[in-house]
């Protein structure tokens, strides 16, 4: 269990002990009918408090391996789904909020490096008897990963657009923030489902 690799299921739990709670589990059942498919990459935008972050932390807490969620879910909706468990805490999970790594960078470089190093550090402690080719490159490590062990990964980032709020008149920085985002995603074998949230 990691801050970003397989987190706890914590911010879950805050959301389901709330005076105002509204069950989200259906959209579960939804990412689980495209895991593995052409249609595993999901974004998500919509205005402010409209339970996106909150509905980030649901699949994080219903997919990652660092925990156990059976009981969290038991009274939900989605536990009374023929597939409820076959997917549940399977997955290694990668939960970011970029609006965190954008608070402590100064450019976007500096945003992309952090993500990189935070990660690759958690993945290498994860899998160290992996043979990495780079140990410094964070999609090579995770094909590497892949490679060796067949794990697929759920990528969860929540505020994935806080960069252009930041950066409105900077279009080298969003592009290159665009970049490391097809670079990590698009078309990658260790991907079984991208889901990303904004405004």
């Amino acid at each position: 269990m990691g801050n970003y690799l397989n987190p706890d299921n914590s911010k879950f739990q805050e959301a389901l002990n709330s005076d105002i709670y509204v069950d989200k589990t259906g959209l579960i059942r939804y990412t689980n009918s495209v895991l593995h498919t052409l249609q595993k990459n999901i974004c998500v935008s919509r205005p402010r408090r409209f339970g996106k972050s909150m509905a980030a932390n649901m699949l994080t807490a219903y997919y990652s391996k660092g925990c156990d969620s059976k009981e969290l879910f038991s009274n939900l909706k989605i536990a009374k789904d023929t597939d409820f468990e076959k997917y549940l805490n399977k997955y290694d999970t990668i939960f970011l909020n970029m609006q965190e790594f954008l608070s402590r960078s100064k450019e976007i470089g500096q945003v992309i490096d952090r993500v990189r190093r935070m990660l690759l550090r958690e993945l290498k402690n994860s899998y160290p008897d992996v043979d990495y080719f780079d140990d410094t490159d964070l999609v090579e490590s995770l094909q590497d990963i892949y490679a060796a062990t067949k794990q697929s990964f759920i990528i969860i980032i929540d505020e994935w657009d806080c960069v252009f709020r930041e950066y409105q008149q900077d279009k080298k920085a969003q592009e290159e923030y665009l970049d490391f985002l097809r670079d990590f995603l698009k078309d990658k074998v260790y991907v079984a489902l991208a889901y990303l949230t904004g405004i």
